[in-house]
């Protein structure tokens, strides 16, 4: 990785894990596989690629960005359990 690529993969990365810090706190009151559940587990995955083409990463980058975005569900969906006690 090139010194100029720091700052753009921070981004990815960031945006990867923060979109998904909501939808996995909302995806907390969703029936499980239920349609809302689905949809709330998924939509930011397009974003998410797009992204990653717009700042000229490949593919090669899928396994960090999905990461991100399993943390940001899991952890978001933690802190809604923890704030409705």
């Amino acid at each position: 990785m090139q010194p100029n690529q720091i700052l753009p993969i921070i981004i990815l990365l960031f945006f990867s894990f923060g979109s998904n810090l909501p939808l996995g706190y909302f995806r907390e009151t969703s029936r499980k596989f239920s349609l809302r559940w689905f949809f709330l587990i998924h939509i930011s995955i397009p974003f998410i690629i797009i992204l990653r083409t717009m700042l000229g990463f490949s593919w090669y980058w899928i396994p960090l960005t999905l990461a991100g975005a399993i943390i940001g569900q899991l952890l978001g969906g933690r802190i809604r359990r923890r704030t409705q006690g």
